[in-house]
């Protein structure tokens, strides 16, 4: 892309930042920054709010994805991790603001992937207990519902755990079951969190006949990337990725040409006809890559490569959903992060039940007017505008928009 026509923004010190740079920073202050909730639909993002959420796992670096959960550790009531009870949105409100009316009877016959790092050692555990608290179905490994493999698809040996990814793949599974309770889910947990053993996992994910594949993490976009296109390259899946949670820059596998590009935003009740408000999240991955080559389906001007993100969904921890977790931290705790964003989109594609004829992020970009265009907030300031700012029709950090129903997956 021509150097004139290259985002910038503008964050902290004000300075300008080079594409590269952008692409480095994509995750790297995740866990030091947080948002402070719902902002006025003209705010910026020029000067970030005191830190009072962390990111779940470590700092990611090319080769070695991160994950992108954002667990809530203090709010306006003062620091506040783990509660008793749940505190966030369950599975009647996302169902509520997104019009997923067939989440109680949609979903039979289908199977969400999620491939993580590590092992959860109380997936299933904390999994029974947030479906017994909002009234779901049992889904465990004795009904046939829940399954855990290894990243070779084997019931053992597992990884070795990690409180942080542990925390990730509660809320992973939480999100495919608060969306879409009839589903099955299968958890395929990868020996680490290099790329390639995530890579192996979804190929395995495929193997097993997933219908939909979820993936929370990222790492940054770097020369030679392309090397991992294959792992995602399975026509009749569909494959989301979270986009990001360190606003303006590019990560993978967010970038790739064969997946859904999952963006976030801030979310909230509102007394309007749909009854629920959205403005892009802050903190949503957005940009031009550098790497992959702009796939048929995606037609905005700027970017000679792919742009990211093309769908989005609740992900701001301050507006974040409600997590039961027992071995990363303890408790019922606030997440958010566009890692609850991309099991979210998973769950509305396996409810929609279309995935067979699915080609990437084309479907949506076909019926883009069945979404909730989301048309207010910012993740930076740059210049093409869109690449960071929300507005009407397409833009950066929310895509072509958030589910209206599942006719636009």
């Amino acid at each position: 892309m021509n150097r004139r026509r290259s985002p910038r923004r503008t964050r902290h010190s004000g300075a300008l930042l080079g594409a590269a740079v952008c692409a480095a920073a994509l995750l790297a202050g995740g866990s030091t920054r947080a948002d402070t909730g719902p902002r006025p639909a003209d705010a910026t993002a020029a000067t970030a709010p005191a830190p009072s959420a962390r990111n779940a796992c470590g700092t990611p670096s090319p080769g070695h994805p991160s994950c992108m959960a954002v667990v809530r550790t203090s709010g306006p009531a003062g620091p506040a991790l783990t509660t008793t009870s749940p505190a966030g949105y369950g599975p009647a409100d996302l169902q509520a603001a997104y019009r997923l009316a067939s989440a109680a009877k949609g979903g039979t016959g289908q199977t969400i992937g999620i491939v993580d790092a590590f092992d959860d050692p109380n997936a299933e555990a904390d999994l029974a207990v947030y479906r017994h608290q909002y009234g779901l179905p049992p889904c465990t490994e004795a009904n046939g519902c829940f399954h855990k493999v290894n990243q070779r698809g084997a019931a053992t040996p597992l990884p070795s755990p990690d409180s942080g990814w542990a925390l990730e793949e509660s809320l992973d599974v939480q999100m495919a079951s608060a969306i879409c309770p009839n589903c099955h889910i299968l958890l395929v947990e990868a020996d680490d969190n290099q790329e390639e053993s995530l890579g192996a996992s979804v190929d395995t994910a495929a193997k097993l006949h997933a219908n939909a594949i979820s993936n929370s993490y990222g790492e940054p976009e770097y020369v030679g990337v392309a090397h991992m296109e294959g792992h995602f390259d399975h026509p009749g899946i569909a494959i989301t990725a979270s986009s990001g949670d360190s606003g303006l820059g590019v990560g993978y596998p967010a970038a790739s040409a064969h997946v859904i590009a999952v963006g976030g935003t801030t979310l909230w009740p509102a007394d309007n006809a749909r009854g629920w408000q959205e403005t892009a999240w802050w903190g949503a991955g957005s940009g031009c890559s550098t790497q992959i080559a702009k796939p048929a389906w995606q037609t905005d001007k700027v970017c000679t490569h792919r742009t990211v993100a093309d769908v989005a969904a609740v992900a701001d921890p301050f507006t974040g959903v409600a997590v039961y977790d027992t071995y990363g931290v303890g408790g019922w705790v606030t997440v958010g992060g566009t890692s609850a964003s991309s099991p979210i989109i998973a769950a509305v594609y396996a409810l929609a039940g279309n995935a067979a004829t699915v080609n990437a992020a084309a479907y949506p970009y076909a019926h883009r007017t069945r979404l909730f265009d989301v048309m207010s907030g910012t993740n930076a300031s740059c210049y093409p505008a869109y690449l960071c700012t929300a507005g009407r029709g397409y833009d950066g950090p929310t895509g072509l928009g958030t589910p209206n129903g599942t006719d636009a997956f």
